[in-house]
């Protein structure tokens, strides 16, 4: 692995974490009504630590790699969602706006995911926790959504 292309990868992870210390949950988001499967709140930065750490393995694994330019760009694609949704989610309390993001988000992941696996399949099979966090908060979202209709109004209006 190319240490070099490992840091890079894992600055721009810590671009995206850094959204995470800038726009935290606060009052607002423990006033909503969440589903009693909630993770605690320790958990979130525990899980992206890790999962950035091997978001970042798996892609200076493959973007030396003949033929990585749609893993790339899924890779691209899916550091981006990721970056937009904490501050959509917590800055701007658009809960609506947040699960479009998060299906964005989901399909970058798996696109990712299946594009690395293609290439080398460690990098793939780093990215399978990363897609099953991300489908369980999608649907941490979509329940929020649900569950705090009138919070999703004032937020569009």
């Amino acid at each position: 692995m190319d240490w070099g292309l490992f840091a890079i990868f894992l600055a721009a992870c810590g671009a995206a974490a850094t959204t995470g210390s800038m726009f935290m949950p606060g009052a607002w988001y423990r006033g909503l009504s969440k589903p009693g499967w909630t993770p605690p709140d320790w958990v979130f930065p525990v899980t992206w630590t890790v999962l950035y750490l091997s978001s970042a393995v798996a892609a200076a694994r493959v973007a030396p790699l003949e033929g990585s330019a749609y893993g790339m760009a899924f890779w691209a694609m899916q550091i981006a969602f990721n970056t937009l949704w904490t501050p959509v989610f917590f800055g701007l309390h658009r809960i609506r706006a947040a699960f479009v993001i998060m299906l964005g988000l989901w399909i970058a992941v798996a696109g990712t995911m299946v594009s690395f696996w293609q290439l080398d399949w460690i990098a793939g099979a780093l990215f399978v926790p990363y897609l099953i966090w991300v489908t369980i908060a999608g649907a941490l979202n979509a329940s929020v959504w649900a569950r705090n209709p009138n919070e999703a109004a004032q937020a569009t209006g």
